[in-house]
């Protein structure tokens, strides 16, 4: 199967996980361009899970990646699904239209 996306979202991932074990697994199936680890290892807030994106440096990691689903690590079942990559430059200007801050509460 051909992928166009080099971007894999991982959920369920153990709030006990770091990046450094996450790096570790995923090395195995591709190199490893860059991998953010939500909420980051140094975060002080109180999680229940964690959301991983990997993003390998060949589309057809991708594909062997999605064979973790299921597989049970640290304490979790990881789900590995591609994830669509947005091109910055294009969705800035879009963004920038539709988003903006909140209306205020003017009522009070």
């Amino acid at each position: 199967m051909n992928y166009t996306t080099k971007v894999v979202q991982v959920t369920n991932v153990s709030p006990s996980t770091t990046s450094e074990q996450m790096r570790t697994l995923f090395g195995f199936l591709g190199t490893i361009e860059e991998l953010k680890l939500f909420p980051p290892d140094d975060s002080p807030m109180p999680m229940t899970s964690r959301v991983c994106f990997v993003k390998f440096q060949e589309p057809e990691s991708v594909g062997v990646s999605q064979h973790l689903t299921n597989t049970v690590f640290v304490d979790r079942a990881l789900i590995v699904v591609p994830f669509a990559e947005v091109k910055k430059a294009k969705a800035a200007p879009s963004l920038m239209a539709e988003s903006g801050p909140l209306p205020a509460n003017r009522g009070l």
